[in-house]
């Protein structure tokens, strides 16, 4: 298995479990979003593993600053800017993985209507 294969596995490993608790909710489903699979709400995605199984979860702006000030998480960044609404959390922050999923999924339902 290669490294990258692993690191996905991993968050697979982690992820997957989590994510059966979030399908049996209304308006919850898994969707697409870039190369991967994820959450949504409505048809908006909140989780899903990026391309090396890291976490990436759509919240507030002033969330992902605190959690990218704290080490916790990075910004996404796609063609060279930062997402303000996107962080990734790596595998070797397993513990914040579920409660981070239940910020994403809260603050996605409130806004999406």
């Amino acid at each position: 298995m290669t490294k990258d294969a692993a690191a996905l596995a991993r968050g697979h490993e982690i992820f997957d479990p989590i994510a059966q608790t979030y399908l049996g909710r209304d308006g919850v489903d898994i969707g697409r979003m870039f190369a991967s699979e994820g959450l949504r709400i409505r048809g908006k995605n909140f989780a899903f593993l990026g391309f090396e199984g890291d976490l990436m979860l759509k919240l507030p702006a002033a969330r992902t600053t605190e959690l990218v000030d704290a080490g916790d998480a990075e910004r996404v960044v796609m063609r060279g800017r930062a997402m303000r609404e996107w962080v990734f959390v790596p595998t070797d922050r397993p513990q914040l993985w579920d409660p981070l999923i239940a910020e994403a999924f809260a603050y996605l339902d409130e806004i999406t209507p």
